[in-house]
């Protein structure tokens, strides 16, 4: 049986709805397997001493692998940004806007026992997510200009090649850590603004870190004490709900 909205009713009375689109899914997944991918190879770029790596040879391979899988997270992001405009209801970043009156109530009506049902983000899930986002763009960001100031990897690499090449001197032929033919009084002035750009990457890669964490344990215990079903939600696309859901496709 189905209602007017194509939303299945199954034999146990829940109401199964379509709610997170297919771009929206493998967004989700594909940024799993690449922040994880990320995080594994900064992990040895930092570690790499002790690690037994040394070289500048293989610190270039890894920096270079980091920003061929940094471009893959940038796709993506900028990808779902878009989609975020003009997706599907839910996919809308119109309809994830977080309200702390809202977190207030949802946890309000937690303590007395009720379990409210959300065909999208609930209250809490909606500032995890748009939290993430917002340090995805900052990470991706940073990553990009890192990657410029670093090894002259695109799109800020020809500019600042072209900004840091000496007199006479072809930017295509700078070296990555190599200070042949660099003009050393630009590269000194440029210095602040890399490690400004290098900290800010390497402090939100670390706040995303513990945003994921909590992400993960509040996904669980809403999973296993409120809305079971939310997680194969991501995989399926769809949500089945007892009763009345606080949210709407409108």
């Amino acid at each position: 049986m189905s209602t007017k909205n194509n939303n299945k009713i199954e034999e146990n009375g829940l109401v199964e709805y379509q709610v997170w689109d297919k771009t929206v899914r493998i967004f989700h997944w594909v940024n799993v397997v690449l922040i994880t991918t990320l995080m594994f190879i900064g992990l040895i770029m930092m570690f790499k001493s002790e690690l037994g790596i040394s070289g500048l040879p293989a610190k270039i391979k890894l920096k270079e692998l980091h920003t061929v899988i940094g471009y893959m997270f940038a796709i993506n992001v900028i990808i779902r940004l878009v989609w975020g405009v003009t997706g599907s209801h839910f996919a809308k970043f119109a309809s994830m806007r977080p309200k702390t009156a809202d977190v207030t109530s949802y946890k309000n009506r937690l303590k007395k026992g009720e379990n409210p049902q959300y065909l999208g983000h609930n209250p809490i899930g909606k500032f995890a997510v748009v939290a993430i986002m917002a340090l995805s763009i900052v990470i991706m960001v940073t990553g990009l200009i890192r990657a410029g100031t670093d090894i002259y990897y695109p799109p800020f690499g020809s500019a600042i090649s072209h900004y840091l090449a000496a007199d006479n001197t072809d930017p295509a032929l700078i070296k990555a850590y190599d200070n042949t033919g660099v003009n050393l009084e630009k590269k000194a002035n440029m210095k602040p603004y890399k490690s400004v750009a290098g900290d800010i990457h390497l402090y939100s890669v670390y706040l995303l870190m513990l945003l994921i964490l909590l992400h993960i344990i509040g996904v669980v215990l809403a999973e296993l004490r409120h809305q079971p079903g939310i997680i194969s939600a991501m995989f399926s696309g769809k949500k089945s709900i007892a009763g009345k859901c606080e949210d709407s496709f409108e």
